[in-house]
């Protein structure tokens, strides 16, 4: 599955450390920014979608009494414009009760 998939959920998984629940990998180059910020607009707002109406829970019954975390897996590291991007996310996926983490495959 893959980012540019919007109506698939790739992955849900259980963060062992923290117990938050949802994960997204991204395996696009930064190479076309905006074209790559809207995939990944598109992408979270469907993650977002999939939280908010319950279909979580309905899914994933490990979820249940977990905070809710959506975190995307970066092949490559995101531009300037991408960084920006992100921030926009972030503030906007917290102010909906969620958190919002991104980090790059490469630098585990």
């Amino acid at each position: 599955m893959s980012v540019e998939q919007p109506d698939v959920v790739d992955i849900i998984s259980t963060d062992t450390r923290t117990g938050h629940v949802v994960l997204i990998s991204d395996h696009l180059d930064w190479s076309d920014s905006p074209w790559h910020q809207a995939i990944l607009q598109t992408k979270l707002n469907r993650y977002l979608a999939f939280v908010e109406s319950g279909e979580l829970l309905q899914r994933y019954e490990n979820a249940a009494g977990r905070p809710v975390a959506i975190k995307v897996v970066f092949k490559f590291r995101p531009d300037k414009d991408g960084g920006d991007f992100l921030s926009k996310a972030r503030a906007i996926i917290e102010a909906a009760g969620f958190s919002f983490r991104h980090k790059v495959f490469a630098d585990d």
